[in-house]
This record gives C-alpha cells, structure tokens and sequence, in this order.
C-alpha cells in the first residue's frame, strides 16, 4: 500500500502543502513543466478573455519565456470557468500564499513537486481525503485539527491505525455519503 510522507500528516505543513497544490494547479505549472520548453504565445494569439484577465503583463508578455506564458495562460483560462465563490477562495489562497515567508513558499514548492511524483491513486487518496475533510461542518473540521494538533506522535500513530482498521473493516470502500470516516487508504503503510 501507499503511505503518505510523514511531514504531510502534520496539520500546520498539511494545510500549506493543500494550499500550495491548489495555487499551483491553478495556474498550470505542472501542466507547462510537462509540456517543456516550446515556442511562447503571441500576445495576438490569446482569447479577448485572455488577454483582459492578463492586460497588466501585455508590455512584457513577449518578454517572458514559453514556460511563464503558458502558465499565466492556463491560470487565465481557469479562472474563466471559476465560479465567483471559488475565485474568492482562490483569493484568499493566494493573500495566504504572499504572507508566507519565502522559505515556506519554497518548501510548500518543494512538497508539491514531490506530491506531483508520486502514482496516481496516491494522489487521488490525497484528493479524496481533502474532499472528505471539506465536506464536514467547519465546527468539525476546527474540532479535527485541534484534537490532531494536540495529539502526541505516538497518539498520532495510533489514531491512523484506527482509521486504517474502519477503512479495512469497510472493504477498502468509503462511500461518498458517508462523512463518518474519512478516506484512509493514504494511511494503510503505516507512514
């Protein structure tokens, strides 16, 4: 089975490591590092919704290599099929991101890269844990953080094998209704 990277599982680094993941597939990092070095995209070549949602670098555009185009381009376009509630959020993610120091900005990259390493159902765990976490009331949620924050790491230990021995017991199934436990299979390694 697949574990989770120990300094993934602490609240504080967990919730920045989310936040960095989400700030980078916003604007398609990953998406222009897979695609490489190729020919940069002339001003001219953006959608007027593009070009609108990036007037500020319309100067410099020719200006920045293929890569930073092709990221800006792509944030361009999914921010286009952002609801107003979900650009708020992105808002907000970002305020948060800019008052990080940047050493923790380069280690939450740093985390992502590794996060975009690993197979693709361990990504997909960690995507159906967040979804899990999001899905509870924000009491519950406040209530989680606390009682993991307050958690020594032998009580951390033994908490996920707990929640490894309901996930089992379910057949390795949770189904999306049932908000009762969240998806562990992330946990099942024991990291």
């Amino acid at each position: 089975m697949i574990g989770w990277p120990k300094a993934l599982l602490r609240p504080d680094s967990a919730t920045r490591w989310l936040l960095a993941s989400v700030l980078w597939a916003a604007t398609g990092t990953a998406v222009a590092l897979a695609q490489g070095d190729r020919a940069g995209v002339p001003w001219n070549q953006l959608t007027p919704g593009e070009q609108q949602l990036l007037q500020r670098f319309s100067e410099t555009w020719d200006q920045f290599p293929p890569r930073k185009q092709e990221r800006l381009r792509r944030g361009a376009q999914q921010w286009g099929t952002m609801t107003p509630e979900e650009r708020q959020e992105a808002k907000q993610r970002f305020k948060q991101w800019r008052s990080l120091p940047p050493e923790q900005q380069q280690q939450l990259r740093e985390r992502y890269q590794r996060y975009r390493q690993w197979p693709p159902e361990q990504r997909e765990s960690v995507r159906n844990a967040r979804q899990w976490f999001k899905s509870l009331p924000p009491e519950e949620r406040k209530a989680l953080r606390e009682k993991f924050r307050t958690m020594t790491p032998e009580e951390r230990k033994a908490y996920k094998r707990e929640l490894r021995r309901r996930y089992e017991s379910q057949g390795s199934v949770i189904e999306p209704h049932d908000q009762s436990t969240p998806p562990t299979d992330h946990l099942a390694s024991g990291q």
